[in-house]
């Protein structure tokens, strides 16, 4: 828009200029046209006393030297022979009886001065310039020619300098315009920017993102309306957190029941397992409320993170156990290290709890899997591999609700897990692991330089293209 204000504001100067500066140049030049020629006719008439007194060769000849054409070489004079016989009466003074002769540099053509002879004065074109051909009325009643030679640089005397100067002011014009224009148009880009910018961090997750409403008045309309659309999504997000915290609570009271029933089964492994399971519920159902209420204070502040690799030695301790009763093989792998990852230990611990779900959900017992731990500078890899059947289709297993794990699978297990590495600049992929069963390679940007290929990959997977 900027440039394209700039662009239209420039054709416009551009011809507004040439409309007024081409006629007012024409102009100049004829002006210096008419002042060179008016200026030669003035040394012309500096001739005529003295061609009216005598025809004398000598007098006329000091006559031209001493004026400023004359001296410049620039004035000649045609006199015609005389006898006196035109005269009325006739004179009887032999002076007026002569043969005809030139002062000075004759530049005309003869035929040019006998034309001027006539009476009638004539501008005709000689090499380098003009010649003013003047007659002038001699006593013997005959008409004597005084040119006056007019060169090219008379003629355009001034012009060069008066084209240069409507130049500068045509093109102070011109810079002045587009100044203006690139003023304007920022005035009305910069607007429009932040509203591109406030859009796209609202995609990002920033709810807390408001546009400045300034600028034009449809730019401020379109302001209002981004404000306000951001206010409803933030109060439609508060309204399902508050929703999502209610039903957690109303497992409560189930809950309750269900933990009494187990206290009062006794003593024995079945016992106590049923009652750890009961307690981990009621962790896990607390920890859902809190942070279903908490989810917008963590999407306005940046997140803290937590220790990758403490928080894989914890849950591995709490899923071995099970793991033993199974008789699973577990092996773990690069956690002795302290790696932090830009991840709330909440959402860390729901992606690894959802990966070893499923490998105790989808595997038989006996299977055994592992957990591997890689990092460097830019990000954390971990790798969650078991000696399973595998998953037939990776990329219906990726995509929200499509899972096909059987009874009591939600297929929200591996969408939690891609989610909270999308949200590192990361990415999720399963394939097959090197146990012959599948393998989870959960990818946590430490630097947010994945967010590019996060966004191409959201793109290609509304396009149905996304690849595992």
């Amino acid at each position: 828009m900027r440039w394209a204000l700039v662009r239209v504001s420039l054709a416009v100067t551009v011809m507004v200029v040439l409309a007024f500066a081409v006629p007012l140049g024409l102009v100049v030049k004829e002006l210096a046209r008419d002042r060179a020629f008016a200026d030669a006719e003035r040394q012309a008439a500096q001739i005529r006393p003295a061609l009216a007194i005598t025809t004398d060769r000598a007098q006329l000849e000091r006559a031209v030297a001493s004026s400023q054409a004359g001296g410049d070489g620039r004035m000649a004079v045609h006199v015609p022979g005389g006898d006196g016989t035109r005269q009325n009466p006739p004179s009887t003074d032999p002076r007026d009886a002569h043969e005809a002769f030139d002062i000075g540099r004759c530049r005309a053509r003869a035929r040019d001065v006998e034309t001027a002879r006539r009476g009638r004065s004539a501008i005709t074109s000689v090499p380098g310039g003009y010649a003013l051909l003047q007659p002038t009325a001699l006593s013997t009643g005959e008409f004597a020619v005084v040119e006056v030679y007019v060169p090219h640089r008379a003629v355009g005397n001034g012009v060069t300098t008066s084209w240069v100067i409507l130049a500068g002011v045509g093109v102070g014009l011109i810079a002045g315009s587009l100044a203006t224009a690139d003023r304007l148009g920022l005035r009305l880009v910069r607007p429009a920017e932040r509203l591109a910018k406030a859009a796209a961090e609202l995609g990002e997750g920033r709810l807390g993102v408001r546009v400045r409403e300034d600028g034009p008045a449809e730019l401020r309309a379109a302001a209002v309306a981004f404000n306000s659309m951001a206010d409803k999504i933030v109060q439609l997000l508060s309204n399902e957190r508050e929703l999502a915290a209610d039903l957690s609570h109303r497992l409560r009271t189930p809950l309750t029941v269900l933990r009494l029933n187990a206290a009062s089964l006794g003593e024995g492994p079945a016992a106590d397992q049923t009652r750890a399971a009961v307690a981990q519920l009621e962790r896990e159902v607390d920890q859902l409320i809190r942070a279903a209420r908490e989810q917008g204070e963590r999407t306005e502040r940046p997140t803290l993170g937590c220790d990758a690799c403490e928080v894989i030695r914890d849950r591995m301790d709490f899923w071995s156990a099970l793991a033993e009763d199974e008789g699973r093989t577990v092996r773990l792998a690069g956690v002795d290290a302290t790696v932090r990852v830009p991840v709330a230990r909440p959402e860390l611990v729901a992606a690894l709890d959802a990966m070893l779900g499923n490998v105790f959900r989808h595997t038989p017992e006996g299977t055994a899997f592992a957990v591997d731990v890689h990092h460097s500078e830019d990000a954390v890899i971990v790798l969650v591999s078991d000696a399973g059947p595998g998953i037939a289709d990776p990329d219906a297993a990726l995509r929200r609700g499509h899972g096909a794990g059987g009874p009591g699978s939600t297929g929200l297990g591996l969408d939690i897990v891609r989610r909270v590495a999308e949200s590192t600049g990361g990415d999720v992929r399963v394939g097959r692991s090197v146990l012959g069963g599948t393998e989870v390679r959960v990818w946590l940007s430490l630097d947010g330089g994945g967010t590019r290929r996060r966004r191409e990959r959201r793109r290609r997977v509304r396009r149905g293209r996304a690849r595992p």
